[in-house]
């Protein structure tokens, strides 16, 4: 396994790394270096598709007058049906996907792609783009599917939504911070909570009826623990909500800390209840519930580990176990990201500079995770992974070849075989089926 450590490339840039490199080199400014390598393959996908650039319109490869369509408040979905990206979730029809990218990178994409899945085949037909939103590097959706969520990872962050009936862009709110690089709806609806990695904050908007954002509510730094040396400071790297709605939890890769709140469901403020810390240089990345809701799955990024954690509803307490391996085989690898089956039986893993999905079986009630193998992903540093609604597929973005790669999931034995040829995507950073 991959060391991977801060220290290990403090003042030079390194291939794949997302992060602050040396004092001077931001998120945003490295991963121009390498948008040149995604562009040749990425350019055909999207090509002719854009909308202005500032616009916050989109545009179509077939092109059709849009609806105008009313904002649908939390609970109820959009009710246009002309105007809509894509069939309801009982369709059995081609389904939505949407696709995040760097649009100050050199060959990156002009907005939130904007495609379409086959349930069954995995094939992905592009259809457009959302423009108008600033390096959407993540994505997340209302629980009522009307409004997409954008983070602007940026030097001054912010967050935007979009509503998903006519595609237009309801406007952006800062965070205070700065590299927005996650985002996650409060299962309620009410709350979007954001990370800022460049400032190793974490901050709360509260959402209206019609799925725009609000001023925000809270935003609190992180300064405890103090980040060893070589971190350069606190870097949140994810900022969501344990199943049960009570506790939202923030993964911070520069204090080697998962930090606990209890959010103020009527104000939108933040409580810290809890600290759960990996071992010194761990670089802790993303965190994975289990359906249950008892544990959790931590990826750690600089130590090339990940562990499962124990998870305590009442207090919000989470405990960190031992590392385990990712699998990977490479010198350097970070790992990026889990995703769980909806049944709770398999978990995968996103290898980057290994290049490959690791699978695990999930046991003892989500206690335990088996490493069962790896299976090459198809493309260059997968950034992101995720499953579809019903577990049958799994996308992964590839961010260094611009593409993403469509996998079909083993109901029985979480078997992993890719679904055709990748999709081309640039500087694909994020996939979210819908």
């Amino acid at each position: 396994m991959g060391s991977g450590t801060e220290a290990a490339h403090e003042g030079s840039p390194r291939p794949g790394r997302g992060r602050e490199l040396g004092g001077s080199w931001s998120r945003r400014r490295f991963v121009g270096l390498l948008g040149g390598a995604a562009a040749v393959s990425a350019a055909p996908a999207l090509a002719g598709c854009g909308g202005d650039a500032d616009g916050g319109t989109s545009e179509a490869r077939d092109p059709q007058v849009r609806d105008s369509a009313r904002g649908a408040a939390p609970g109820q979905p959009s009710t246009s049906a002309s105007a809509a990206p894509g069939p309801s979730r009982s369709s059995s029809g081609p389904r939505p996907l949407y696709l995040g990218t760097y649009t100050s990178a050199e060959g990156g994409g002009k907005g939130i792609g904007v495609a379409s899945y086959d349930p069954a085949s995995g094939r992905i037909t592009g259809r457009g783009t959302i423009t108008g939103v600033q390096d959407p590097s993540y994505l997340a959706v209302h629980p009522d599917g009307g409004t997409l969520y954008a983070v602007d990872e940026g030097t001054r962050g912010a967050v935007t939504a979009v509503r998903l009936s006519d595609e237009k862009v309801l406007g952006s709110r800062p965070t205070g911070g700065a590299n927005t690089c996650h985002l996650s709806v409060h299962p309620g609806g009410r709350w979007l909570l954001s990370a800022d990695y460049g400032s190793g904050s974490v901050a709360v908007h509260p959402i209206d009826a019609s799925g725009a954002l609000g001023e925000r509510t809270d935003r609190v730094t992180h300064s405890r623990p103090a980040p060893r040396s070589g971190q350069q400071g606190p870097r949140a790297h994810q900022f969501i909500s344990a199943p049960d709605g009570g506790h939202v939890l923030a993964v911070d890769f520069g204090t080697d800390t998962v930090y606990s709140y209890r959010l103020d469901e009527r104000a939108g403020t933040l409580t810290e209840v809890a600290q759960a810390h990996t071992r010194a240089g761990a670089g802790p990345r993303h965190l994975t519930f289990h359906p249950g809701g008892r544990y959790a799955y931590l990826a750690d990024e600089a130590d090339d580990t990940v562990a499962v954690c124990a998870y305590e509803p009442t207090s919000g307490r989470l405990t960190i176990g031992r590392p385990q391996s990712t699998g990977a085989k490479a010198d350097t690898n970070y790992p990026a990201q889990l995703a769980v089956t909806p049944d709770g039986a398999y978990a995968f893993l996103a290898n980057r500079g290994d290049d490959t999905l690791a699978r695990y079986a999930v046991e003892a009630d989500g206690a335990r995770l088996r490493l069962l193998g790896t299976v090459p992903v198809g493309g260059d540093f997968p950034r992101q992974i995720a499953l579809s609604p019903d577990g049958g597929l799994l996308f992964a973005a590839n961010q260094r070849s611009g593409t993403v790669s469509v996998f079909r999931v083993g109901a029985g034995d979480g078997t992993l075989r890719l679904a055709g040829e990748p999709f081309a995507s640039p500087v694909a950073v994020c996939a979210l089926p819908l």
